[in-house]
């Protein structure tokens, strides 16, 4: 790593100290720092113009600059980070899914070829924008440092994160297809599970690193025929379970763990109506 700026994968800071850590602006999705050798990338799930998406291996599509009109590769740090794997521009990611907090993601690299799609502009006009599909050189302990953080939120704030991280999540075709799916989500139907297999009915095989029951989230209708990535569509089931549904996929289990996860909207606003009993 060329620039160390002294901060850990997951931790939270302000503006003003992103701005003292790396020395660039205090505005924009992409700042470049010229002293640190760096380009600061910023993914704001809060103000919803731009439609970055995060697929299933990891990689973030992230849309380049330019608020108004078609974005163009030259005069902007669009061709900073096109040329990043090249010019030994050092880029970091930070995501912000609470107004003025920035989360470290750590250090990211182009892993495919940007590519154009459209999107609306500030003014509602459709227009070609440039995608970047970054991801992090150390994405599993990012992934990591994520579900310890979502593990603490209240059920309130986990749904309110949840509708935020949301918005124009639809699958985007590149090579191949790329289907976003909410980790907040997952978080809920662990909870709702409360360590137990919502198809056997067994406890958790074991504890995960943050120590919480591991079980995996499950789309009842797979997202690839149609499924949708919500709360009435998933489930949290034990690894060996979640082997058998998707080799078997039998009629009887889909049908069973279809009621299950219609009962789950249920049991999680019962939950948030507990939550909010109690804050009273």
């Amino acid at each position: 790593m060329g620039f160390n700026p002294g901060i850990s994968i997951g931790d939270q800071i302000k503006n003003q100290d992103l701005m003292r850590i790396f020395g660039c602006s205090n505005s924009s999705g992409m700042r470049r720092a010229k002293k640190t050798g760096t380009l600061v990338l910023i993914a704001d799930e809060t103000k919803g113009l731009y439609s970055d998406k995060w697929s299933d291996n990891g990689v973030l599509h992230y849309t380049g600059m330019g608020k108004t009109g078609d974005q163009v590769l030259t005069g902007n740090q669009n061709i900073t980070l096109y040329n990043s794997n090249t010019n030994g521009v050092e880029v970091h990611l930070f995501e912000v899914m609470k107004r003025t907090i920035y989360t470290y993601r750590g250090i990211v690299k182009l892993v495919e070829t940007p590519y154009q799609t459209t999107q609306a502009d500030e003014n509602g006009n459709m227009r070609k924008v440039w995608i970047f599909p970054v991801k992090p050189i150390d994405d599993s302990v990012a992934a990591e440092r994520l579900e310890k953080e979502i593990s603490t939120l209240s059920n309130v704030e986990l749904i309110k994160r949840s509708r935020m991280s949301k918005p124009d999540k639809t699958p985007k075709k590149t090579e191949a297809t790329v289907y976003y799916r909410d980790p907040y989500l997952k978080e809920m139907v662990k909870r709702i599970a409360e360590g137990k297999c919502q198809s056997c009915g067994a406890v958790a095989p074991f504890n995960d690193k943050n120590n919480e029951p591991y079980l995996e989230e499950h789309h009842v209708k797979r997202l690839a025929d149609g499924g949708a990535d919500t709360i009435e569509n998933v489930v949290a089931i034990c690894p060996n379970c979640h082997r058998r549904v998707h080799v078997l996929n039998s009629d009887t289990d889909n049908i069973i763990l279809e009621s299950v996860a219609k009962q789950n909207v249920e049991r999680f606003n019962w939950l948030l109506a507990y939550e909010k009993k109690l804050s009273e």
